[in-house]
Formats: C-alpha cells, structure tokens, sequence
C-alpha cells in the first residue's frame, strides 16, 4: 500500500497494518494474549500524531532542499508510526506513575486492565491487575515501536540509517531520565534553594518533553533525508525552543486546561504535584506562609474542587501564568527566527511554522 500524501492518515494507516499483523501473532497464545494486544492496540487510538508528523516534517525540509519528492516514503512513514507508538508506551507508563484515571478522554490503559480482570471474573485485586499489567502493556509497545523502527530501516541507506537510530536512542534514554527527574523533583524540591525552582523545572521539561517531543522526531526525519552538519543544526534549533514553549502549554493546560477538551480533569497536575515552572514562578511571589500552603496542597490526591479553583486563582494573581505565557511566547518567537535563512524546503519551513503553531497554541 502506498503511503497517503496526508501525514496524519499515513502514519494512521502504517499504524494499523502493524497492529493487524501483531494480532494475527497473537492469535494462537490464547484470549488472554489478545486481550493484552488489544489492549496495546487501543492506545494507538486518538492524538494529533504530532511527533510522527514532526518526524516527516523533518525529513520534507532536508528533502525538498535538494529537490526532491514531497511525498515521503514507507520508511519515513514507519519511522514516524513508530514514534506514535513509543509516544503510546510513555503515556501507558505516565499515567500508571501518576495514578491518572483517564487519558484523551477515555478510561487510561491500567484502569481499562482493571476494568477488564473484574468483567471477566477473575481472582484477586483487580486495581493491582490493572497496574502490573499496564506496566507491562507500556514495555510490549515500547517493543513495538523498537520492532517497527527497525523494519523501516531495512531498506533506507546505511549511513542514514545509523544515523536515524542514534537519534532515536538518544531519544529513549533522555525522555526516561527525564520522566525520573519530573517524578524525583515531587520530592527533591523540597531541599533544593527556592530560587532553583524554576531552573530544575525547565530541565525537566527539556528532557521530558522538548527534545522527545519535537526536537529528536524532527532529527530522526533529518537523519533519513541526508541532512547535513548545518541542516541538522537548523532543525535542532528550531526543536528545542518549541518543544520547550510546548511542554509550557502542556503545563498550563495540566493546571487549567477544560477536561472536555483536553481529556483530563482539570487541575490534574495539582493533584499529582507536578513541580512546573507555574508552580516554581508563583512560589516566588508568595510569601512564606502562603508557600508553605501551596506545597501543603499541590500533590494532594483528595484536593477537591474548590482548593483546585483556589490555588488556580493563586497562580494567576501570583503572575505566574502570565510569566508563563510570555516564556512560551519567547521560545516560539525563538524557534521562528532559527528558520530564517536555514537551508530547507520552503514549502516544507512553512509545514513547519504551522506545525509550530499546533503545538504552541493547542487545547489538547
């Protein structure tokens, strides 16, 4: 099947071609296993393909510099799907870490196993079923996605394949450090000097989610063009400062985001006592007492309504939010300039701007 020229259909139907193949695998290991692959394939469902189609639009810019095709090929297109499900398998995992209940609106994947060990009857705690076997639902994609990568590869250039699975390998290991990190900072905030807050908070968010999100997809796409020192130099500073001004939008909407759009509750982040660079900023401007009870609060799993609207009202009389909001500005404003100039597709830099857009300026 040859790939659709839409980015977002073509990595969904990369995606579903894999799945049907891994459920025919796992046909005869018993309903059980079907289950468990169902369940895998029920996380591929939804989302913007954002970093798939960061990972084209990375491969476009190098591509259409030297004149070539706008229309990627099977390889660019697997190497994309197999971000989406590496994405998957982060989510899986940071929802089982943050003990979320929903994801993109639906059931998250280990209340979903929950809810699946209770229908069909079975013996013992299924809330502890749902974890343990989310945990390994998050390593089975993780699989996946390494499984795909590598099939894409097999027919790309040797050069450009090595360099494809560099970036991807730098890409694994900085967004798991970096999910370390955002857990540790829940509790090493505490001994750290209040004026560092927002420093730690803003590398958390460099490894957790710029360079993972935006910054390595668009190197991977790079990578299987040819890109050169300088096209990737261009690419890599355009990436960061909007993955960066996106994890910032993702913060603010994790503290006051609308539930119906973004799939979470509102005021999620609270409850989980993610230590944002929100968080870090409005500290700054309160005084001792008042500190003491915003870190009282953020992380409390039992916060109700009302404590959630009035810390919401803190931050924003605080001045954190606009601090925020004028941060994602700067990184955006960044980001634009760095393309200025590059050598890249023109049409494909205008991808780029749109795309930067999308993920700057999202509701969910």
């Amino acid at each position: 099947m040859s790939p659709s020229a839409d980015p977002v259909e073509a990595i969904s139907q990369r995606l579903d071609i894999f799945v049907s193949a891994q459920r025919r695998h796992a046909q005869d290991l018993g309903p059980e296993a079907a289950l468990f692959v169902d369940a895998a394939a029920a996380t591929l469902q939804g989302g913007k393909r954002l970093r798939g189609r960061f990972c084209i639009a990375g491969w476009r810019a190098v591509e259409e510099a030297s004149g070539g095709s706008a229309t990627p090929p099977a390889q660019v297109v697997t190497a994309a799907a197999s971000l989406e499900i590496f994405h998957a398998a982060a989510l899986v995992h940071d929802d089982v870490i943050d003990n979320s209940d929903t994801r993109r609106g639906r059931p998250a994947a280990h209340r979903a196993l929950e809810a699946s060990h209770r229908a069909a009857l079975w013996a013992g705690d299924a809330a502890a079923f749902g974890r343990s076997a989310a945990i390994l639902l998050g390593d089975l994609l993780v699989a996946w996605s390494d499984d795909l990568f590598e099939e894409g590869l097999a027919d790309a250039p040797q050069a450009r394949a090595a360099a494809a699975r560099a970036e991807y390998a730098t890409m694994r290991r900085e967004v798991t450090i970096g999910q370390f990190l955002d857990i540790a900072e829940e509790s090493a905030y505490r001994t750290a000097p209040d004026e560092q807050h927002a420093e730690r908070a803003l590398r958390v968010a460099s490894l957790k989610s710029a360079r993972y999100s935006i910054q390595q997809p668009l190197a991977v796409g790079a990578a299987l063009a040819g890109a050169d020192g300088e096209q990737a130099a261009a690419l890599s500073t355009f990436g960061h400062p909007l993955g960066m001004a996106f994890q910032l939008r993702d913060d603010v909407l994790g503290v006051f985001g609308d539930e119906r759009e973004t799939g979470k509750p509102s005021g999620d982040d609270l409850r989980e006592g993610k230590r944002t660079v929100l968080i870090a900023y409005a500290r700054e401007s309160l005084a001792p007492g008042a500190r003491r009870l915003v870190d009282e609060l953020v992380g409390d799993p039992r916060l109700s309504p009302e404590q959630i609207a009035s810390l919401q009202r803190t931050i924003v009389e605080s001045g954190a939010l606009d601090r925020v909001e004028r941060l994602i500005a700067d990184y955006a404003r960044e980001a634009e300039r760095s393309l200025s100039g590059a050598r890249l597709g023109h049409a494909a830099v205008g991808e780029l701007r749109d795309l930067a857009r999308a993920a700057t300026v999202r509701v969910g």
